[in-house]
């Protein structure tokens, strides 16, 4: 089901009163035993948060519109309640997304035929990521035309595997960390100042490890990207349906090829440290209908 996000006072007519996120599990009824529910407060840039339908009728039709994308939602294995029609999806707050009032937008039909529809506004808030300023060799600041190109295309190509959503959801469970024993990660968000040049903030989770250290599928999917790379060097990408993709970088070897079925924690790769790199590690990225969001949530969030 598409349908346009409400606006002024058509929106208050369609979609009934609209509600600021501002506590854990805020709730807005959108009609007669049926209710909106968001799992973060306010949310921050580059956060990933749960949406939630309860409904006490049983659904039909579920779906939502964040930031002009649709999400995708899925039937819990375990409701909410005793009695109620769950359904859930991932909200990821892009990393460069502007702070401020965001609204998003849910709809949907009951067994019966009855159409829902309701909506929130959330108050986005800054990342407070940090900055780190370094003076470099200049051709880690200014890659060469033919490098330039080879990224722009890349970055496109991309783009284009982000913005595919496979309607069926391949995961099943929680997800994990990459690394085995890995606790934490670092610099996501962070914003380097190269040569006093501003690049683009870091959009992965970073795991320093030791060159050949095993990498695991964060969870069951399908690889669609296993080769190099230019800025993340030897990458796989993983989708895993419904919009979640998650993305290894720097590989030292390869242990999968695009068309794969992976299942949770089954080796993928190697860390080393190939491309715009100065020495081993793992990027790890999360992109959820096309936003950019740490990926340490995810291993929180379900």
């Amino acid at each position: 089901m598409v349908f346009a996000l409400p606006s002024g006072a058509a929106a208050q007519k369609k979609a009934g009163p609209r509600k600021t996120v501002s506590a854990q599990w805020s709730r807005q009824e959108c009609s007669a035993g049926i209710d909106l529910f968001f799992s973060a407060m306010e949310p921050r840039q580059g956060s990933l948060q749960l949406v939630e339908i309860r409904s006490r009728k049983r659904l039909a039709e579920v779906s939502g519109k964040w930031n002009g994308d649709e999400l995708q939602f899925w039937t819990p294995s375990s409701g909410a309640g005793k009695g109620l029609d769950v359904r859930r999806a991932l909200l990821g707050i892009d990393l460069a997304l502007a702070a401020g009032a965001h609204d998003f937008a849910a709809a949907g039909k009951t067994a019966d035929g009855e159409a829902f529809s309701c909506g929130a506004t959330l108050t986005v808030r800054e990342g407070q990521f940090a900055v780190e300023k370094l003076t470099v060799a200049p051709q880690f600041v200014e890659p060469n035309p033919e490098q330039l190109a080879r990224a722009e295309e890349e970055g496109k190509r991309l783009r284009e595997i982000f913005a595919t959503v496979t309607p069926e959801k391949l995961w099943s469970g929680r997800f994990r960390v990459p690394i085995t024993g890995a606790t934490n990660g670092r610099n996501f968000g962070r914003r380097r100042v190269l040569n006093g040049e501003p690049s683009s903030p870091h959009t992965g989770v970073d795991f320093p490890a030791p060159a050949g250290t095993s990498i695991h599928a964060a969870q069951d999917g399908r690889v669609v990207l296993a080769e190099p790379l230019y800025f993340s060097g030897n990458t796989v990408i993983i989708d895993h349906g419904l919009g979640v993709y998650t993305l290894y970088g720097h590989l030292s070897a390869f242990g999968v090829k695009a068309g794969d079925a992976v299942v949770a924690g089954s080796v993928i790769g190697k860390v080393g440290a190939t491309g715009r790199v100065t020495g081993p590690h793992l990027h790890w990225g999360l992109t959820v209908n096309r936003a950019k969001v740490n990926a340490l949530d995810i291993t929180r969030s379900l």
